[in-house]
């Protein structure tokens, strides 16, 4: 229990960070995870605009601090591996 006032208001704010920042980051994860199952499925508009989303999403998380900047680029960059090894792989087709 806070002692003093600008204790007890700390805390009230620190709780109310808590729940915004718990926010960004679920919802960071939803939109990694649509779009990697866009990818999976081979909906290729569908997967392309799932990514940007989740880069965005990712990008406005660390400009808020909510995630470290190292650990947003290495999501990002793990989820545009993932995109680009299924439409960015040269084709094995012979002809």
């Amino acid at each position: 229990m806070a002692n003093t006032r600008s204790a007890r208001k700390r805390i009230l704010t620190s709780q109310r960070r808590y729940q915004v920042n718990v926010a960004y980051r679920s919802q960071a994860k939803t939109m990694i995870k649509k779009a990697e199952h866009a990818i999976l499925h081979d909906e290729r508009d569908v997967s392309l605009e799932a990514v940007r989303q989740a880069v965005r999403t990712l990008d406005k998380a660390a400009s808020k601090g909510i995630l470290h900047k190292n650990n947003a680029a290495r999501r990002k960059s793990r989820l545009l591996k993932k995109f680009n090894m299924v439409y960015l792989a040269p084709s094995t087709e012979s002809v």
